[in-house]
């Protein structure tokens, strides 16, 4: 089974109507290992906190979203295994530790990062990590 680790901003798609949605729905076919750093709860949670700040979500609509999620069959890995990691990449390609952590993740677990950071994507895309990151568009599922 093909390891695949997945940020907040995918993990959204699940459970609120978005551009990409569609494809990160695909993920939850059973097919792919599903992983992700513990950072990806508190993360989750803020892009929930900035849907209701924006009237985009209810508060009981944000909390029900919440719950669902942590349901999520996913293999959830702690911060401290791959800080270092997330440190050295942070360093080397200019990117956020928290960007780093998950893309340590999928060079530790020989998988790929799904994003819809395309920023992210394009920053390390042609580099020596570059095959271990994709963006959810181009992502080959199935």
């Amino acid at each position: 089974m093909k390891a695949v680790v997945i940020d907040a901003s995918v993990a959204m798609k699940w459970f609120v109507p978005e551009a990409l949605s569609d494809r990160a729905d695909a993920l939850l076919d059973g097919s792919f290992e599903l992983l992700a750093p513990d950072l990806v709860l508190p993360e989750f949670g803020n892009l929930l906190w900035k849907k209701v700040t924006r009237h985009e979500l209810r508060p009981d609509e944000a909390k029900d979203i919440l719950q669902a999620f942590v349901r999520v069959p996913i293999r959830v890995v702690e911060s401290r295994e791959l800080i270092a990691s997330a440190l050295e990449i942070a360093t080397a390609f200019r990117r956020s530790v928290y960007d780093g952590m998950y893309v340590a993740l999928a060079v530790a677990c020989d998988g790929t990062m799904v994003t819809a950071d395309e920023k992210l994507v394009k920053a390390l895309v042609g580099g020596v990590i570059g095959r271990h990151v994709q963006n959810l568009s181009a992502v080959r599922l199935g």
